[in-house]
This record gives C-alpha cells, structure tokens and sequence, in this order.
C-alpha cells in the first residue's frame, strides 16, 4: 500500500533518498560561492554592456575600463594581504599599504570619473557606480571563497 503523503504520479526512482554532499568544516556552501560568482557575473556585464552601449568618446570608456581591471585587481590583492596577515603568512608592509593604497585610488578614480562626466546623465553615473561597487565586494567574496576551500580541503 502506497504512504499517505505520496504521489501516485511520482517514479519509482524518485522515492530513493537523495545523496548529501557533505561539505568539509569552514567551506562555503554551494549557494554562496554561486551567490558570489552569480553577482560577479551579473555586476561586470551590467558594467561592461552599459559601457559598450554608452555614447561617449572611446578614451572614456577605455578611462572606465581601465579603472574597473585596476578595482578588481586591487581588491583581490588587498583580501590576500589582509587574510595572510590574520593567518600570520608574512606580509611586507609595503605590499600591504600598497594593497589598501590601489583600492583607495581605484574607487576615487570611478568616483571622480562619475563626477566630472558631464556627458553621463545622473542615473547613468549611480549604475555605473554601483556595477563597480559590485563587482569589487563580488571579487573579493570569490577570493574568500577559493581560500575557505582551499584551506578546508587542506585540512583533511
């Protein structure tokens, strides 16, 4: 006699219990590492359509190009130096401050860009602002991410 809360349109096959991945201590779940690649994915072609279909000159778009390559970099580059500092890897200090130095002036740049395009209308400037603020906090989740496994893998 079949359960009581069992479909009658359900196969065979689909009444087996499901196979659990188990997942080693400190790494992150499936859903937030495709939470962080699903907003890398999402922040860096909303920045890069805009920027293709966007009507300004080539040197500016180039300018924003640039200056999003240069963000990435310098955010991933800064997680590292932070992380290895708080596992205590050695760090220069000079690394260091460049780290926090090139994340500084990646942001000012996009924001003194926005500021002074005369030819991007203000709803413009707040999207691209905010594709690049996502793509930043995106790439540095990933990074952590990649590490968290690393070293969870590691571990065992």
């Amino acid at each position: 006699m079949s359960e009581f809360n069992e479909s009658p349109l359900m196969k065979s096959d689909e009444k087996k219990p499901k196979i659990k991945v188990e997942r080693k201590e400190g790494e992150p779940t499936a859903a937030f590492k495709g939470a962080s690649w699903a907003a890398f994915v999402v922040g860096a072609s909303a920045y890069l359509i805009g920027l293709f279909n966007a009507s300004m000159e080539l040197n500016e778009k180039g300018y924003y190009f640039a200056v999003l390559i240069f963000g990435l970099y310098a955010a991933v580059s800064l997680q590292k130096a932070v992380r290895d500092k708080e596992e205590d890897i050695p760090v220069s200090g000079i690394y260091y401050g460049l780290s926090w130095f090139a994340v500084i002036v990646a942001i000012s740049l996009m924001a003194i860009g926005l500021y002074n395009a005369g030819s991007i209308i203000l709803s413009e400037k707040g999207f691209y602002g905010m594709s690049f603020v996502l793509c930043l906090f995106s790439a540095i989740t990933i990074q952590k991410n990649i590490r968290d496994t690393q070293w969870a893998r590691e571990r065992d």
